[in-house]
């Protein structure tokens, strides 16, 4: 039940206190995160750790530097009052085809949309990624992520964390499965409120969010 899933590109962490958030990760794990860079436009910005691999850790929150958005701010971090995993993200071989297959099998992920941000280093980040209404509103359904040509994340010398399980609790497991099924994809379930938890390896011993 603590499988990882194939193919996981990241976690999200989002916060309403970007600072805060990224300060109690590093006490509790030993860790500090690295600055990502700003979603220009979208009022938020991130931090980054690697998860191993080709995984990572976002922590987004609202960045105190840009003006405030025309919309809300991603990941709801509007209406957050603490830091909270809210959802992940795959990436598939080929995203236009696994939006095409999945909703073939009856799951609409969402349209593709171009995404963007500039890394501390100046170097600008390009992808594109599922984002839409029809997305499930759990979070617990992952978006699909296609970087491109921009270097992966993972590709820069972030701070890791080893992930050492991914978990996760709904009301109906079974009405998530055939949804992960149609990505080509899977998460342990149990019954229970909506959650997404995981648990790093860290100095200071393993350590697990919710």
């Amino acid at each position: 039940m603590n499988a990882i899933p194939a193919r996981l590109d990241h976690l999200v962490l989002a916060t309403p206190d970007l600072a805060a958030t990224v300060a109690e990760l590093t006490r509790r794990t030993g860790v500090a995160p690295a600055p990502g860079g700003a979603h220009v436009g979208l009022g938020t910005r991130n931090h980054l750790v690697s998860l191993g691999g080709t995984a990572y850790l976002e922590i987004i929150g609202p960045d105190p530097d840009q003006p405030e958005p025309t919309g809300p701010r991603p990941f709801d971090v509007d209406t957050l009052a603490a830091a909270r995993t809210v959802t992940w993200a795959i990436s598939p071989p080929d995203l236009d085809t696994a939006v095409a297959r999945a909703r073939a099998r009856g799951y609409d992920p969402g349209d593709i949309r171009p995404m963007s941000r500039r890394r501390p280093d100046g170097t600008l980040l390009r992808w594109r990624l599922t984002d839409g209404d029809s997305q499930h509103p759990s979070g617990l359904v992952p978006f699909l992520i296609d970087w491109g040509t921009s270097a992966h994340p993972t590709a820069s010398d972030l701070p890791t964390t080893p992930l050492l399980s991914l978990r996760a609790t709904a009301p109906s497991p079974a009405g998530i499965r055939p949804l992960l099924a149609a990505l080509d994809t899977e998460l342990p379930l149990a019954e229970g409120p909506v959650g997404l938890s995981f648990t790093v390896d860290t100095p200071q011993g393993p350590v697990t969010f919710d």
